[in-house]
């Protein structure tokens, strides 16, 4: 069996077909790269990562086959012998692509790919749903008396994936956040062509403790971009906590794990809304995105997000349109691509398939947690015991009151300029010669070192800190994980020393202990406030 890629999205879209030959040692299998892409660098580096056999194209055209398979109709297909199969690697065909083809024509559509001499090169087009037929059928006759419906075996990954949501949030660090997934294509229409600076936006508005924010990008946008100016072009953004997933898999994990999705005219967002999620529309282009499509009909139902700080409001909207109705348009047969697409590649091969079920594999989890954040603008508001705190980075435009930072990570300029300093303890040297500070001794030695440092904390644990505050001297501050329904939730206790300094500002005259509450986007933490114990000083960081 070969497999015919043009890019690394059409790999990773076939190697979402393959577990229709689990346990099958008649089959074994080559790829090989189409020529002519202009996406087929990352799609090299994709078959390294793959672990898969490849062979050249001219030995690809040389060779005899028993089945070929491909998710991409470009490229010269009909020089490789045997049996050919067209999978979408896309939710449908919602847009068009620009210079290529026949204008206005989404490729998977376009006879000038799917015919040679007027006949149909391809021995199967396995489709998603049965619209696509009928649109096949309206521009590409020939093609669509060959082509089935089999649903969508990415959509069954995804479906079979959500009793992970739970694993895939913790990896991520989410908590009871809300993790707001943007989407984007590729393309001069795409979110990150035309809006390049939403993300920034987003995190530079949301509240860090209400709010997470994840970028998926089509793997043509690493392609094109690379991953090294992408990261240098995103750091500001990645530096205050974004979430940038892999191409292969890892998007869809995040479509799990998300609460709602802010999208362009990508067809991602259509496997968002198969799995319930609110969509929020971010697409300011006329020409690629074709009219009537699903992805059309549910960007113009959805609420639409044109500036970073309406996110709230437009959040509100989104939650009350169901989007499945959207999805249903695009997706047939939920469940049953495998088996669907093992009977038809099987009856090609000419072989009866094995017994083993061919079952979807669950997603990955995120290949890693973001970076955590070095420093803060906050806002603290403080009513009587009660204070409502918000973190945003110190780039933010939104009103703050004070700066918070880690010491040393967050660097010299930002360690000077802060007037709340924190160190989380480590775990302790496995060296046989080691030096560490105390808490109390650390927090000294922070005042020393910055003038401008009105409180220093130790972070213990995530229910203990040592606090030294200018004013209010040596404080120990406990912590109460909030409790629901049998869940334990927890805040990142960085914040409650951000409340514990805004509270000690706005109230001079104080007699501890104290019990404080302190309002971190949907949680609502207890927080007592007692002079300090001598454990807590003596703690080694």
């Amino acid at each position: 069996m070969l497999l015919a890629v043009r890019s690394a999205g059409a790999l990773h879209r076939l190697l979402d077909v393959l577990p229709v030959f689990e346990g099958d040692a008649r089959i074994s299998t080559r790829v090989t790269l189409v020529p002519g892409s202009a996406f087929d660098v990352d799609a090299l580096a994709a078959l390294e990562r793959s672990g898969a056999r490849t062979v050249s194209w001219e030995r690809a055209c040389s060779d005899k086959h028993d089945l070929v398979l491909t998710a991409s109709p470009k490229g010269a297909l009909h020089a490789l012998s045997g049996p050919r199969v067209v999978m979408p690697h896309g939710a449908g065909f919602n847009k068009t692509v620009t210079g290529e083809g026949s204008p206005l024509l989404p490729s998977g559509l376009d006879p000038s790919f799917l015919l040679v001499d007027g006949e149909p090169w391809a021995a199967l087009h396995a489709l998603a749903h049965g619209e696509q037929i009928t649109r096949l059928a309206e521009h590409c006759p020939p093609a669509a008396a060959r082509a089935d419906v089999v649903g969508d075996p990415t959509l069954d990954r995804l479906l079979g994936s959500i009793g992970h949501r739970e694993s895939y949030r913790a990896v991520l660090g989410t908590g009871e956040r809300r993790l707001i997934v943007l989407t984007s294509t590729w393309g001069p229409e795409s979110l990150m062509a035309v809006r390049p600076e939403l993300p920034g936006e987003l995190v530079g508005r949301l509240p860090h403790d209400a709010y997470q924010v994840a970028l998926v990008l089509h793997p043509n946008e690493y392609s094109r971009t690379g991953s090294f100016d992408l990261t240098r072009h995103l750091a500001p953004a990645l530096s205050a906590g974004l979430v940038l997933p892999g191409p292969y898999a890892e998007w869809a994990s995040l479509l799990v794990a998300a609460d709602a999705v802010v999208t362009d005219h990508g067809s991602t967002a259509l496997y968002a809304a198969a799995l319930g999620r609110p969509v929020i529309g971010a697409y300011e282009g006329d020409t690629e995105l074709i009219p009537g499509t699903p992805m059309a009909r549910m960007l113009a139902a959805s609420p639409r997000l044109s500036e970073a700080s309406d996110l709230d409001r437009v959040l509100r909207s989104a939650e009350a349109l169901d989007t499945r109705p959207f999805a249903d348009a695009a997706f047939a047969l939920p469940g049953q691509a495998l088996s669907r697409l093992r009977s038809e590649l099987y009856q090609l091969l000419g072989l009866s398939p094995p017994d083993v079920p061919a079952a979807p594999q669950p997603l990955p989890r995120p290949g890693s947690a973001p970076r955590h954040p070095s420093a803060f603008a906050v806002r603290a508001d403080v009513s009587g015991e009660r204070i409502a705190v918000a973190r945003f980075p110190p780039s933010t435009p939104e009103e703050v009151h004070h700066l918070a930072a880690e010491h040393p990570g967050a660097g010299s300029r930002q360690v000077q300029s802060a007037s709340v300093l924190w160190r989380r303890a480590r775990p302790a040297s496995r060296e046989p010669h080691s030096s560490t500070w105390t808490a109390g001794g650390w927090t000294a030695r922070v005042f020393d070192e910055a003038p401008g440092c009105r409180t220093a904390a130790a972070i213990l644990t995530p229910e203990r800190c040592l606090v030294r505050s200018r004013s209010a001297g040596l404080l120990s501050v406990r912590i109460e994980a909030c409790r629901s329904a049998g869940r334990v939730m927890r805040t990142d206790p960085t914040g409650v020393v951000s409340a514990v300094h805004a509270w000690l500002r706005a109230t001079p005259h104080w007699t501890p202990p104290v019990s404080l509450v302190c309002d971190f986007g949907p949680l609502a933490v207890q927080v007592e406030v007692t002079p300090a114990k001598s454990a807590d000083l003596d703690y080694e960081l």
